[in-house]
């Protein structure tokens, strides 16, 4: 993540030039900012709604939010915004078309608390929309900035927020004026659409990446105790600022788990000027925490956040002078973990990520877990002090066994790997549809392209990082429609070991496929000759899907065969003269094709 972070602002700080932009968002464009947050809240929410439709609610909800207009910088935005948020909930359900349109008929009939809650689960990440406004007409773009430079902005923020509804509007601020920037360089150039492409790309790929973390985040902060929450922003803080103290970081941590929460319940206005006011306040203090973020601090508000949360961690301090045996070998630490466990426990997990900034946040977590469940036992003990001494080796093994898990998972992967991928999750989770096993193999599939060719420990920071993203839509994905128990315990149990809860996770013995025969499983059409190599890839671990479905025990020889004449009669029939007459004539499929199906599906069924 590291790397993508810094790649992405080296390139589009240097192509987009956002530098160029001095404006305060707090002081010379309050109005601005406070129309924009509601455009973004507005679509975030009503998803299904046109661009013209937002913009006339985003004009009443303004007009009639009377704390909204007298609003100064340095006053507090929570009575704006709370009054923005209960406007529009009541706009809303006050429209009986409109809650019909966006679905949400069944929240109106609730209280406002309650409301809130269920609007957001209404919420809907759409992997079909493009991941960036597309522009149909380079020229015609042009001509609109020229005449209304809002309009290009407006519309970026309108077709990002709706397609990204958990993206932070601080973020989506940001990227709407790299984004406004980028127009209005490439209109200058000849070749209009290279410059689009070579400009875009980098903020498209910033968004979808951090859209995935913001919702990460949200579904921390709702499956899990708040304390999670704040441990995970708690190593995030001190990796990135291991010089600081720990009064400073736990508080940080604290402001930040907040601004979070705020973020995430979609109330825009305050995540804006909450984000603004604590990246103000951890500038003020850059001396203590952080001499990485200086450059960012420089900045103008729209680009500071984002560049101060994307800087490099800082260079370890001296600690030998608090070696981090006091943990585990003090007599006092019983007395610490009844008495303050609230203060305790908090400090280990910061002394231990300031010493280890080179391990993935949810293998520090998994170690923190280990420290908290050791105390717990060895504290109703005659002779804790026995115990718990015991812990740095025990911390060794978390590291050491979430090291080899993915040093065999890597080995596993080599070659064929998203073959052997979609047979192993499609046996853990069977529920799923073939295509929804094929686009979960492929994430998992990119992750370990991009992470295990790097050295050792930046692999398994990778592949961490990689697997808490993938496994969160899984279990999104779960809580929206139960999977199977194991899926289940896993998503719910443990935040820290969660991967290797799913790791663990064997052949979900309780699925009993639907029957199928061979002409089912195996479909044969013409299609198959007009797609692409990816298509038919696709295709091909779509059947591999339903197959394991079918006899998850085969071995993989057997599944190999019959995937290998599949694509063999395909290529033969897409070669012949008369493709579909070909397809027609093989509906009872090539024997060695058909006896290894009918095989399959006899002992499956047998």
């Amino acid at each position: 993540m590291k790397n993508l972070r810094s790649i992405c602002f080296l390139v589009f700080f240097s192509y987009v030039q956002c530098q160029t932009l001095q404006r305060s968002l707090l002081a010379a464009a309050l109005s601005q900012v406070l129309c924009f947050s509601t455009s973004i809240m507005v679509a975030q929410f009503l998803q299904k709604s046109t661009y013209q439709e937002v913009q006339t609610i985003v004009e009443e909800l303004v007009d009639r939010a009377e704390k909204c207009k007298v609003l100064k910088p340095q006053e507090s935005p929570s009575e704006c915004s709370h009054q923005l948020m209960t406007t529009f909930l009541e706009h809303v359900c006050n429209n009986q078309g409109m809650a019909d349109k966006q679905e949400f008929s069944d929240c109106c009939n609730i209280n406002n608390k309650a409301r809130l809650k269920c609007f957001l689960l209404y919420k809907k990440d759409d992997t079909e929309y493009s991941d960036v406004f597309q522009i149909p007409n380079l020229e015609q773009i042009c001509e609109v900035d020229k005449e209304n430079q809002a309009s290009v902005k407006e519309r970026y923020i309108y077709e990002t927020s709706r397609k990204h509804p958990f993206l932070y509007g601080p973020t989506i601020l940001t990227m709407s004026a790299c984004y406004e920037t980028a127009v209005r360089s490439c209109c200058q150039e000849e070749n209009k659409t290279e410059c689009f492409q070579i400009k875009l790309e980098p903020i498209r790929k910033y968004v979808r990446e951090i859209s995935l973390r913001h919702h990460h985040l949200c579904e921390i902060g709702i499956k899990f105790d708040h304390k999670v929450s704040k441990a995970v922003e708690l190593v995030l803080l001190t990796k990135k600022q291991p010089k600081a103290n720990f009064s400073e970081i736990a508080k940080l941590a604290g402001d930040v788990k907040n601004l979070h929460q705020t973020c995430c319940e979609g109330d825009v206005v305050a995540c804006v000027l909450g984000r603004s006011q604590l990246m103000n306040n951890t500038c003020s203090k850059q001396s203590t925490l952080s001499s990485k973020i200086t450059p960012c601090c420089a900045l103008s508000v729209p680009f500071r956040g984002e560049c101060i949360i994307n800087s490099e961690n800082d260079d370890k301090p001296d600690l030998s002078s608090r070696p981090l045996s006091r943990f585990t070998e003090d007599r006092f630490v019983c007395k610490q973990f009844i008495d303050k466990q609230d203060d305790l426990l908090p400090e280990f997990l910061y002394e231990y990520s300031r010493r280890h900034s080179e391990l993935a946040v949810s293998v520090i977590l998994r170690v923190y877990t280990v420290y908290q469940n050791l105390l717990g036992k060895c504290c109703k003990l005659e002779n804790p002090l026995e115990c718990y001494s015991h812990g740095k080796e025990m911390f060794q093994r978390v590291v050491g066994e979430s090291h080899e898990r993915i040093k065999n998972y890597c080995d596993l992967l080599r070659g064929n790997y998203s073959f052997r991928l979609i047979i192993l999750y499609t046996k853990k989770v069977p529920q799923l549809s073939a295509q929804e096993l094929v686009t979960f193999t492929k994430n998992m599939a990119a992750a370990a392209t991009k992470c295990c060719p790097l050295r050792d420990e930046q692999r398994f920071v990778c592949m961490e990082d990689s697997a808490k993203l993938i496994l969160g839509a899984l279990c999104r994905r779960h809580e929206a429609e139960p999977i199977n128990a194991g899926v289940g315990h896993c998503c719910e149990d443990s935040y820290a070991f969660r991967k290797p809860c799913f790791d663990d996770l064997q052949v979900d013995r309780t699925y009993i496929s639907p029957p199928l025969s061979c002409d089912q499983v195996i479909s044969l059409k013409e299609d198959l000759c007009k797609a692409r190599e990816e298509q038919f890839q696709t295709e091909k671990q779509k059947l591999l899907s339903n197959l394991v479905k079918q006899k998850p025990r085969a071995t993989e020889m057997q599944f190999q065969s019959i995937i290998a004449d599949f694509a063999h009669l395909v290529e033969k029939c897409c070669q012949a003269e008369e493709s579909e007459t070909c397809f027609r004539g093989e509906v009872s499929l090539p024997a060695r094709l058909f006896t290894y199906c009918l095989w399959l599906l006899s002992v499956c069924n047998s």
